[in-house]
């Protein structure tokens, strides 16, 4: 993470935080982070074993914005997301087994086995997008519905990566939910390389939601993506705000990635000891360490919490090399246009 990034940060008060949400809550946060990293790990182990055809996003070292984003927003909301959408899927209540039998393209996956990696759905996230800002517009169209229908205690939360952001679907779409005053809470998840490409060699601003925010007449914010207590902090006040005046807001959530691009991508970009340095500051040991020193935590729970993620995903990776594959027959079955 780039140096002097913390000035630009939402200010929280971490013990606040930690009185206010109580042990059950914050221990359960550390949970479906655990969670989170043990379905990529096993995952992407199943990919390079050749179980899993496609393409695999992980979302391991970005998992503290969207699991405190659903604790603050709550899942009656609307969601939507990038192909990178394996976490937003496990905290919207899609099952382990599910997501990995849709992974191994098994007809006991969240999709039949037709999406895969790419395309986790639930009753309130409307997919994850395989297409560069796809998502956007999307999400865009279900404030306005939340909008036409006079729901005012929901909003439509939109999550895209910082490559999203040069797409023009993306001024276009923002631009439109000003306009229309939507209920929309755009959140960019800056880990800095797109695909590949530096960000300020495919941005041309230092600050994507506070520089940009004001071209839509909107208001935007920066969160260390890494730290759960600031994104819980900044995503409370955000919400509130949104629900109150009905008007959309402009994230960035900067972070960093702990693999390429996708597992494909070996990451040359970067060095071994960029990477190193990233890995230490991650949300899970940021959040374990400070439950330890709040006395919420000790080294022995935490070890005993990720045997059973683990155990867990083990089983998962069971469930899914045993179930069947979809019979060819059913081809055209559950398609818009046979």
């Amino acid at each position: 993470m780039e140096k002097g990034n913390q000035d630009r940060f939402f200010s929280h008060n971490q013990k606040k935080i930690i009185a206010e949400l109580g042990e059950k809550k914050l221990l359960e946060a550390l949970r479906k982070m655990l969670l989170i990293r043990n379905f990529e790990v096993r995952g992407e182990s199943a990919y390079l074993q050749g179980k899993i055809g496609g393409f695999f996003h992980s979302y391991m070292g970005q998992e503290a914005i969207q699991v405190s984003a659903v604790q603050v927003f709550g899942p009656k909301n609307w969601w939507i997301t990038s192909y990178r959408c394996h976490a937003l899927a496990l905290l919207l209540g899609a099952t382990s087994d599910e997501l990995m039998a849709e992974l191994f393209g098994r007809i006991t996956g969240n999709a039949k086995g037709r999406g895969g990696s790419m395309h986790f759905y639930t009753d309130r996230m409307l997919g994850g997008f395989g297409v560069v800002a796809g998502q956007i517009p999307a999400a865009t169209g279900a404030a306005f519905a939340l909008k036409y229908q006079n729901i005012k205690d929901q909003a439509a939360i939109c999550f895209l990566g910082d490559g999203a952001v040069a797409q023009g679907v993306f001024h276009e779409s923002l631009n439109m939910a000003s306009l229309w005053d939507l209920p929309c809470i755009f959140i960019i998840e800056n880990n800095h390389w797109g695909m590949g490409t530096a960000i300020e060699k495919a941005v041309c601003v230092k600050r994507l939601a506070e520089d940009k925010a004001p071209s839509f007449n909107i208001k935007g914010y920066t969160l260390d993506g890494m730290d759960y207590f600031n994104c819980y902090a900044g995503f409370k006040e955000i919400y509130q705000e949104v629900i109150k005046t009905s008007r959309p807001v402009l994230v960035e959530a900067i972070t960093d990635r702990f693999r390429g691009h996708s597992i494909s991508d070996p990451g040359l970009y970067r060095t071994k000891e960029e990477l190193k340095e990233t890995m230490v500051r991650g949300p899970l040991i940021l959040l374990r360490d400070a439950l330890i020193e709040a006395k919420i935590l000790d080294e022995a729970t935490y070890k005993e919490m990720d045997k059973e993620m683990r155990e867990k995903m083990i089983a998962s990776l069971e469930y899914a090399d045993e179930s069947p594959w979809p019979d060819p027959i059913s081809l055209e079955e559950d398609v818009f246009a046979p």
